[in-house]
């Protein structure tokens, strides 16, 4: 575990990968896979700079449609994804933002993370996300959240979210902030939107208050300097052998 870079933002990131692994070349599900575990040092995945990011809203491509891969951790999820991310990242923007297949209205998750919008302030905050459809990731991150905003008493719905709403009410104040969070971003701050129609703020356009409190009280739990009565922490021996 040495060779893991000390720091705060730094962590162990695993990821599990299963593939076919027979040697056989058919249209069937495989009837021999491999299991491996990718285990590797990083950071946050957005730097390590706390700041608020610019995403930019798919018009022409879809994520995940119902009765598809959307809610699995599937590579092929993110195959699909890149060119929307290119053209995001031309427009200036760091991450996508996904709409539902269907009627291309309604908000889904941001790249491979989960959105919140957030209402009011302080101790009145009100959280929002969208639901699990089925095309969206249940993040562990999401539910994470959900529970440490509940204990912290604010208010957590699970409904959809129309993109138009979104638009409407950051501008007249209603939404204060938006984060999206994922086991690498964790939380982070969503500051300025790009739309077909124009871009527009959210908040102030840094990383709000509320963000900041739940990326706090994740991280004292991640580093175990809050208690865990949740069974999330499972200490690991430096030296096993």
């Amino acid at each position: 575990m040495d060779w893991i870079p000390e720091g705060d933002d730094r962590s162990l990131y695993l990821r599990p990968v299963l593939f076919a692994s027979e040697a056989h070349l058919a249209l069937r599900p495989a009837r021999a896979c491999l299991f491996v575990l990718i285990a590797f040092p990083t950071g946050n995945f957005f730097g390590a700079d706390a700041r608020a990011v610019t995403v930019a809203v798919a018009e022409d491509h879809v994520r995940a449609a119902p009765g598809g891969t959307g809610a699995a951790k599937c590579g092929g999820n993110y195959a699909g994804a890149y060119r929307a991310q290119e053209e995001a990242a031309r427009r200036g923007a760091d991450q996508v933002v996904w709409l539902d297949a269907v009627e291309r209205r309604w908000v889904e998750e941001l790249g491979g993370m989960n959105l919140f919008f957030v209402y009011g302030e302080g101790d009145r905050a009100e959280l929002l996300t969208p639901p699990l459809t089925g095309t969206i990731l249940p993040g562990v991150t999401r539910d994470a959240l959900i529970v440490l905003a509940r204990d912290l008493g604010l208010r957590v719905t699970e409904a959809p979210v129309a993109l138009d709403r979104w638009r409407e009410d950051c501008a007249a104040g209603r939404i204060t902030e938006v984060f999206a969070c994922g086991t690498a971003a964790r939380v982070t701050s969503v500051g300025r939107v790009l739309g077909a129609d124009g871009p527009w703020t959210v908040g102030d356009g840094r990383p709000g208050p509320v963000a900041g409190r739940l990326s706090a009280a994740l991280a004292a739990v991640h580093r175990g300097e809050a208690a865990d009565p949740y069974g999330w922490c499972h200490p690991v021996d430096r030296d096993p052998c």
